[in-house]
């Protein structure tokens, strides 16, 4: 064979199996190093502190999906939807899958997974060796644009969030990445479902969740106003709201996660 032939033949070998790779790659659920900050919470009475240190960490780049929860349960059989303890589920966990092991027929696997419970999310990152990300952590990263860590600065960046929380949610949740990725390379913060956080229960909430007379007092009167760290950023106090009136076993269609890793200097995060 024609040595110029050959070496044609070996380059596009080569290039096809780059390209493989790369399809491959944009799949997986690689993690990003979120740099650590100073985030200022966006509710703060006497007690608490004004502004909160991040220190870096890595975060998943994309929400959990179904495909990969169904791994799971797979290999973590008392997370199947019939054996699961109502103490650690309601009766909605994993309703919109057909069974234990089969997603049903409106549901995409490389869609993010939902209705799932704290408890569930809790273990399912600490079987991975990894954990929930704080309210803290998860607020860092997602108030970075796709241009600009802290987009919270950008009226506009906080407008296009508000859109997106104001429409109503899908019967059928797109694939993950179709939101698009912030600064730290994180994809879909925003508009395509809510996330749980591992310490979602202290978001300003002093008594019981749905009780909480103070609570409904601080974010929907003046004064939740003048308390506020920022009173335009709206979606964020759709987030805290909607974070308060969950107890770790609810489960809702809109509701998944994502898992973060503490940063270590030297180490090499997958």
């Amino acid at each position: 064979m024609n040595p110029v032939i050959k070496i044609l033949l070996l380059f596009l070998f080569l290039y096809e199996a780059v390209d493989v790779t790369a399809q491959n790659k944009s799949v997986t659920n690689k993690m990003v190093l979120v740099k650590g900050g100073i985030y200022k919470p966006l509710y703060v009475n006497d007690s608490s502190e004004t502004s909160v240190k991040v220190n870096s960490f890595y975060m998943d780049r994309y929400a959990v999906t179904n495909a990969d929860f169904l791994k799971f349960v797979t290999s973590n059989p008392k997370w199947k939807k019939s054996k699961v303890k109502k103490l650690f589920a309601d009766k909605s966990y994993l309703m919109q899958w057909k069974n234990d092991e089969q997603l049903g027929e409106n549901i995409l696997p490389k869609a993010p997974v939902t209705n799932v419970s704290w408890f569930a999310a809790k273990e399912y990152c600490e079987c991975q060796g990894k954990r929930l990300p704080t309210v803290a952590e998860w607020e860092y990263a997602a108030q970075a644009s796709e241009i600009n860590p802290n987009g919270y600065e950008d009226e506009n960046y906080l407008r296009k969030i508000l859109e997106w929380y104001s429409k109503p949610s899908a019967d059928r949740l797109p694939k993950i990445g179709t939101i698009g990725k912030n600064y730290w390379g994180v994809y879909d913060m925003h508009g395509l479902i809510w996330e749980w956080a591992q310490d979602f229960f202290s978001a300003f909430v002093t008594g019981e969740s749905r009780g909480d007379s103070g609570l409904e007092r601080n974010l929907f009167c003046g004064s939740g106003s003048v308390n506020s760290s920022d009173f335009k950023n709206y979606s964020a106090f759709m987030r805290y709201a909607f974070r308060s009136s969950l107890k770790a076993n609810y489960t809702t269609r809109n509701l998944g996660f994502r898992c973060v890793k503490d940063y270590h200097k030297n180490e090499r995060v997958k």
